[in-house]
């Protein structure tokens, strides 16, 4: 009887090692003995690869400074985004000055329209007229002075001829109501509701034209059905003062419209003047300029850096979830355990996309400058928006490296320690404050001018939350009537103490809450995730050198510029 003994044959035996084995049916199957051999082979190869991927995840969550002592690179994106942080800070500063001119030269120029235009205008006074020859006064003021603009001016100012009616320079209209009658002896009216609108155009005397009319003093006013009355024209001028900063200078066209709204019909005509600004290219332009091409170069070097900042964190999200999925499919068919959403986004790093988002911004907003500043755009509000949130976002993002010392990490852990209890009760206080919104704008509005829109109401609730201009509020209050008044009092006591009292100190116990928990858990034994668990078991240090392996795959001049 054959025996039932066998022994290990190793792959690397001879043939005739195989031949004296003592293993029946040379050449047959091979029985359950041999395939035992070579169980101890394959639990080695899987205890490699769980090893492999525990040293992976572990360098996957390392800090800069621990990937460089571990594997001896460079952290060049470190650097990166400390160079961006400061080029980035460097071309918003001069965006900044160079848009404060232009606001500048805006306010200016408008504050200079209301003295040459509006009639006896005093800054931070209301302009109104009660009379009828009042109205006939300011309507032909206003026209007198757009015709003697040249001589009357400081400023160098052109017509801009042909924007009005029929060709004309300058648009004089009145808008009403086709048919009113109002007879308040009787308490009766007759109104067709049905808008009319008639107009003048009137040039001013130029070489080019005809000697200007005087149509505009035979212009009568239906006063009786008239809505508004309206002046508009535009006029052109230059903002030299951008040679300071070596820039060309930008060419403005300012469209013009004086108002006197008359919709209440109350006896009070008030005046107002709008001003609308458009920038275009100048014409041929002829200045001297020392570093003509400084600034576009800093703003293609930004949007360069930006870029590459863009493919290096685009590429460590990519490099995370294949990670994640390699993480998953070895707990789920190794080990035989699901892996919770939580432990899945901990792949997701959310600082790499805030620097994406930052680093789109940051290029749209550069290109956009570089129009500007070649004066084929005039986007200065959109660019300031991108240009402003994307360094904001920057200077966030360096959060992210303090987070990696503990003592600095406390800001972010109780944020979002507090983030979602902080969310439902801001929902469950939004509701209160909405009411108080809608009941102030309401029954206050016709008495109070911080009441007169929603806007205005929430703007004021909010700065009482904060104590602000608490007294002067309750004061205008007194103007009202008694019924009004005693609402009023009962209105922003009640509000005032709610929220001062309730709501904001219960939004602070949330804060100091999440920040006592953290705190004790600082004391105690933590309770980690099965993904940290995992990775725990993986006792190499950094500096051990067994993450200097080589690579499993190929690498583009991107993989070298590891954290």
């Amino acid at each position: 009887m054959a025996s039932s003994s066998y022994t290990c044959i190793h792959d690397g035996a001879t043939e005739n090692d195989r031949l004296l084995s003592s293993v029946a049916n040379y050449g047959s199957p091979r029985p359950n003995a041999l395939v035992a051999c070579e169980a101890p082979h394959k639990q080695e190869e899987e205890e490699e690869e769980e090893e492999a991927l525990r040293r992976k995840l572990k360098y996957f969550f390392m800090s800069p400074c621990d990937k460089y002592h571990a594997k001896g690179r460079k952290p060049f994106k470190l650097g990166l985004q400390l160079l961006k942080i400061i080029i980035v800070t460097v071309q918003l500063v001069l965006f900044g000055l160079s848009n404060q001119m232009v606001v500048t030269f805006k306010e200016e120029n408008t504050a200079t329209f209301k003295h040459l235009f509006l009639e006896g205008y005093e800054d931070g006074a209301e302009q109104a007229v009660h009379t009828q020859d009042e109205m006939y006064s300011r309507v032909h003021f206003a026209v007198e002075q757009y015709m003697a603009l040249p001589q009357i001016s400081l400023g160098q100012y052109a017509y801009v001829l042909g924007v009005g009616v029929k060709g004309s320079a300058l648009s004089l209209c009145q808008r009403y109501y086709r048919r009113g009658t109002i007879d308040p002896v009787n308490d009766t009216f007759d109104i067709d509701s049905h808008v009319d609108t008639e107009c003048i155009g009137l040039n001013p005397l130029t070489p080019s034209l005809a000697p200007a009319n005087t149509d505009y003093k035979n212009f009568t006013l239906q006063f009786f059905k008239l809505i508004n009355v309206t002046i508009d024209f535009q006029l052109k001028a230059i903002n030299i003062q951008t040679i300071i900063n070596n820039e060309i200078p930008d060419c403005y066209t300012f469209a013009i419209t004086v108002v006197m709204d008359n919709r209440a019909h109350s006896g009070k005509v008030k005046i107002s003047l709008q001003n609308r600004a458009s920038i275009q290219e100048c014409k041929g332009p002829n200045v001297s300029r020392h570093d003509s091409y400084a600034r576009e170069f800093l703003d293609v070097l930004v949007a360069f850096v930006c870029l590459l900042s863009l493919l290096l964190c685009g590429r460590s999200i990519l490099r995370g979830i294949v990670l994640q999925r390699e993480y998953v499919q070895f707990f789920t068919h190794g080990l035989g355990r699901s892996v919770s959403w939580g432990e899945r986004m901990e792949f997701i790093n959310g600082w790499y996309i805030l620097l994406i988002v930052s680093d789109m911004f940051t290029i749209i907003g550069s290109f956009i400058k570089i129009g500007i500043e070649s004066k084929n755009l005039s986007s200065y509000d959109m660019c300031g928006i991108l240009l402003g949130t994307s360094t904001l976002l920057v200077w966030v993002g360096v959060i992210r490296y303090l987070s990696f010392f503990q003592k600095y990490n406390i800001l972010i852990v109780t944020l979002r320690a507090a983030f979602p209890n902080v969310i439902r009760f801001c929902c469950c206080a939004a509701a209160i404050y909405m009411g108080y919104c809608f009941c102030g704008w309401i029954v206050l509005g016709p008495h109070h001018t911080k009441f007169r829109s929603l806007s205005t109401v929430s703007e004021c609730l909010f700065s009482l939350i904060n104590g602000d201009d608490m007294f002067v509020t309750f004061h205008e209050m007194e103007k009202s009537g008694t019924l009004v008044w005693i609402f009023s009092q009962v209105y922003l006591y009640t509000f005032i103490s709610l929220f001062i009292y309730m709501v904001l100190s219960l939004f602070i116990a949330l804060i100091t809450g999440a920040y006592d928990t953290i705190m004790a858990q600082t004391q105690e034994t933590v309770r980690v995730s099965h993904l940290h668990e995992f990775i725990a078991e993986c006792t190499d240090t950094p500096s051990s050198g067994k993450f200097r392996g080589p690579e499993g795959s190929s690498c583009s001049f991107l993989c070298c510029c590891n954290w």
